[in-house]
């Protein structure tokens, strides 16, 4: 995931994984305003102390990113939660969504503070995104016992 996209003005280029995440940033096209947003954010992370900021956001969203997770599944004629994994480019994009939603949902300060604030909460394995994947996983868990009915998927 090493390969130049963009010019950032903050950063010297852009990955790919930050580009999906400023594109999950992005609403009604204002692209720009995405990455201007982005940049703030890890210039936030940075006045926080954390002389790595890409680190903490890389370690965020591996922190976020679930393994497994449950899905319904119709057999016969009751719904069951089957436990099953999470493929890769599904676990990025839960991962991204959970973090904005927590960012969007806290209220009184700008939204590169909040994001900033969520992204190292995550890298440290607190806040409101990893309690979203512990949920999943937890439930993931307790609905073990229909993990054989995963194959009817």
């Amino acid at each position: 995931m090493s390969a130049v996209m963009s010019k950032s003005r903050t950063l010297s280029y852009t990955t790919p994984l930050q580009e999906k995440f400023i594109n999950y940033i992005m609403e009604r096209g204002k692209k720009s305003l995405a990455r201007r947003l982005f940049d703030e954010t890890l210039e936030e992370i940075k006045a926080a102390g954390k002389t790595a900021p890409m680190k903490v956001f890389e370690q965020a969203l591996e922190n976020v990113m679930p393994s497994m997770e449950v899905r319904p599944k119709r057999i016969g004629e009751g719904v069951y939660q089957v436990p099953i994994e999470v493929k890769p480019k599904r676990q990025v994009a839960l991962a991204v969504r959970w973090i904005l939603a927590a960012a969007r949902s806290l209220k009184g300060s700008s939204f590169p503070k909040r994001l900033a604030q969520i992204l190292m909460e995550s890298a440290e394995n607190t806040g409101p995104a990893i309690k979203k994947r512990d949920d999943i996983h937890r439930m993931a868990e307790a609905n073990k016992t229909f993990a054989h009915l995963a194959r009817f998927a």
